[in-house]
Order: structure tokens, then sequence, then C-alpha cells
């Protein structure tokens, strides 16, 4: 067994704990190490690639987006993806809808997003249906919308935080010259997939900044705080599209 799929069985593990754990403290404590070993998994593919360049390559995952909320549900996902060194493009959007999702970027780190993704939705979803707004006047479907959107924002700020950590440590655990190297690969790895995305989607627009009118967003923030980012059920692209 490689390296790389002990280190994916060792976060399902502790993924797994989480979801068993008999208090929030347990189950923070082990999502909090998956997390750590989701991002330093992603340092070290990227040196490994370096290294042997055909063994990771640039591609695309296209994933399919349900209503309700698949607007939403596409911005948890392109955020994701962001995070976690990929573009992300939108299909079929519009009218507050999104069809499909094209996740780009290298193969290791769309394996990443498809685990955490899968994760992530499942905890949004299980909690939206009971999402209510504390003024009676006002539309449950724009509340959670914005609840969504607090969710996604915070999930990325995380995963963000997790992998600029990720790379710190990397660089301060080895040689002197250990930052460094990192960093020229990580840099040379978001060059690669931008070049890579613009010849691929020559002809993209922007999309138009989402607005929101919903009073949810403090509140989805908060849980996208306390969000589980990797455990449920993961079944691979099929769950993605839930």
């Amino acid at each position: 067994m490689d390296r790389a799929t002990t280190t994916l069985g060792r976060i399902r593990k502790l993924l797994a704990r989480a979801e068993r754990a008999g208090t929030p403290e347990e189950a923070q404590a082990c999502t909090d190490k998956a997390v750590e070993l989701m991002a330093r998994h992603g340092i070290d593919m990227a040196l490994l690639a370096a290294a042997d360049p055909g063994c990771d390559e640039i591609g695309a995952t296209r994933v399919e987006v349900a209503d309700p909320y698949s607007a939403g549900k596409a911005r948890l996902l392109g955020w994701t993806a962001s995070a976690l060194r990929c573009r992300a493009v939108l299909h079929q959007a519009g009218g507050g809808r999104v069809g499909a999702v094209t996740v780009f970027g290298f193969a290791s780190d769309r394996e990443r997003v498809e685990v955490l993704f899968t994760s992530l939705l499942l905890q949004a979803a299980a909690q939206l249906v009971a999402q209510r707004p504390a003024h009676p006047g006002e539309s449950v479907a724009a509340y959670r919308r914005s609840w969504l959107h607090g969710f996604a924002v915070q999930v990325h700020r995380r995963l963000a935080d997790a992998e600029r950590r990720a790379e710190q440590q990397a660089g301060a655990s080895g040689p002197p010259d250990a930052s460094t190297g990192t960093a020229l690969v990580l840099a040379d790895r978001r060059g690669q997939v931008e070049r890579a995305y613009a010849e691929a989607f020559p002809l993209l627009g922007r999309s138009r900044r989402s607005v929101l009118s919903g009073s949810g967003f403090a509140a989805g923030a908060d849980a996208g705080d306390r969000a589980d980012l990797g455990a449920g059920a993961l079944h691979g692209r099929r769950a993605l599209g839930a």
C-alpha cells in the first residue's frame, strides 16, 4: 500500500471516529487532525509530483448539482475547490440555479475536493432543513440561501487557513531550503493550473456576484465554523451531485 493510500485511510478513520464521538470536543479534535492530515497530504502529493510530473496530471471533474439551492451548493463546491488549489466552472447558471460545476486541477487536489465536498454537502443538507428565520415575515427560502452562503464562506476560510499552515509547517520541518522549495513547487502548480484553465475555457465570462436577501448568513457562518470538514459517507462522485 503506497503512502498516499495510507494517509487517506488514516483520514477516513479519523473522520469515522468524529462521527461516533461521544462529545463535541472529541469530535472536534478528530476533525482538526483529519483536516491537518488532508492539508499535509496535499503538500506531500505536490512534492512527489514535482519529482515525477506524470504521476499527478491536470484534468477536470464535472459534478451535477441538484435543486433545491443548487446555486448555494455550487458556491460551496467552488470555494472548496479554490481553497484546495483548484478552479471551478459553473454550467447552466442563471435565475438562482446552477446545473453543474466542473472542478479543474491536479488529480490529487480534485480527489481532496471530492472527499471534502461530499461530506460538507451532506452536513449542510442535514442542517438546512431545520433552518427558519427569526422574523415571521421573512422568506424561509431566502433565509436558507443566505445560511448556505455563510456556511460556504466560513468553510472556505477554515480550509484556506489549514492549507497555509501546512505549507508553513512543511518548510519549517525540512532542510534550510525546504520552505523556499515548497513555496516554489506550489506556485508552479498554481501557475500550471491557471494556464491549463485559461486554455480549456478561453471564452469563459465572469459570473455576477450573488446578492442574497435572507438574514441567515451569520447562522450559516457559525455552522460552517463548526462543520466537520470531511465526515459523513465518502462514496465518491455519485454523492457529489446529491
